[in-house]
């Protein structure tokens, strides 16, 4: 029988907030401001050091989409996280599936039938 690696915990608080800023690519001062808006809530050891989970990354990740992708500001990130948690719905996927397939459709105007890209030279003539 082969050894299985046991399914990971995403709600587990794993990471220090410096490991957590690294693999979102932030500085650790905005992982602390989105918490000081509420946005995150990260567990803390008892020596008051600050814990990031999976889901934690996760959520960062979706602010920073909404934020830098979407333009949208830390107060609509919030109203955008309390209407998710109060429907039950995956606005913040649709929003994402949205944004993506736009984008898609922008850079494929000019070559909807021929996926080539398109010259972008003028010729004369």
């Amino acid at each position: 029988m082969a050894w299985r690696r046991p399914e990971r915990d995403l709600a587990r608080p794993v990471y220090v907030i410096s490991v957590a800023a690294s693999i979102v690519s932030v500085h650790p001062r905005t992982l602390r401001i989105y918490e000081d808006e509420g946005l995150v809530c990260p567990a803390r050891t008892p020596t008051n050091i600050r814990l990031y989970s999976e889901n934690d990354i996760r959520r960062v990740l979706w602010i920073r989409h909404l934020t830098k992708n979407l333009g949208v500001n830390l107060a609509g990130v919030r109203i955008l996280f309390e209407l998710e948690e109060r429907l039950g719905t995956r606005i913040l996927e649709r929003l994402h599936s949205e944004g993506t397939a736009e984008g898609r459709a922008a850079d494929g105007e000019a070559t909807t039938t021929d996926p080539r890209p398109a010259n972008r030279t003028t010729r004369a003539g």
